[in-house]
């Protein structure tokens, strides 16, 4: 009973590390939805490993109506999870998150096919998964990366990396830390991210302009020529 109550004490100060919305312990415990979910969770999860079926799928649900929160009773949830807003977010019978994880509105980890086990994605350590992003499949984004707006990842990804697109493209990769080990901090900058469709059109655009500039010159060499041959 100790370690349930020290984990809800856990995923209230997330909430506070992560959010500067928050401004006391009342307001996060009657307001913030995405802690809900996880507190009628873990009591779901806790009774879904047990052997129950039914009675965690309609616990489940009800959090799904009041929260808009779909997490289904198999998942396992790490410590100090933070969900912000969350409506629209699904998380699958075999997903997996772990610590430090930070989850926003529109996200889902789902599976692919209809095949039996394992078939949801493994989230590590300190991850983010920003608005609307789509983790599907039973493999693992490894700790410390972070996921884009509006992603859909389709493989594993390794840790300290960053991903967006569609598919998901790894475009930052060991280069920068997005957890200190110093001041534990998280980096939710996740609307400043690199956007490989741009790069790859703003290389073509300025391909295209080289080339032009080759054909004009061309066409200029080309009327000296005849200039000459009528001289």
């Amino acid at each position: 009973m100790m370690s349930f109550f020290k984990t809800i004490r856990e995923d209230i100060d997330a909430i506070f590390e992560r959010d500067p919305a928050a401004k006391n312990v009342l307001e996060v415990l009657l307001c913030y939805p995405g802690l809900h979910a996880i507190l009628i969770h873990r009591f779901s999860h806790a009774l879904f490993r047990r052997g129950w079926v039914i009675l965690p799928r309609l616990i489940s649900n009800t959090a799904r109506f009041l929260t808009g929160i779909e997490i289904h009773p198999g998942a396992k949830i790490g410590k100090k999870v933070f969900i912000d807003h969350g409506t629209g977010v699904v998380i699958g019978e075999t997903a997996e998150v772990g610590d430090n994880v930070t989850i926003y509105q529109g996200a889902t980890l789902g599976g692919t096919g209809k095949d039996k086990g394992k078939r949801h994605p493994t989230i590590g350590n300190n991850v983010v998964i920003s608005c609307g992003a789509k983790v599907l499949g039973p493999f693992k984004v490894g700790d410390n990366s972070k996921i884009g707006s509006g992603s859909v990842v389709l493989k594993e990804v390794p840790p300290d990396c960053t991903v967006v697109g569609v598919p998901g493209q790894i475009v930052i990769k060991e280069n920068k830390k997005l957890r200190s080990v110093h001041n534990n901090e998280i980096d939710l900058e996740h609307g400043k991210l690199p956007d490989p469709i741009a790069e790859e059109l703003s290389c073509l655009q300025k391909r295209i302009i080289d080339l032009e500039k080759k054909l004009a010159q061309m066409d200029m060499e080309k009327e000296r020529g005849h200039n000459d041959e009528a001289v």
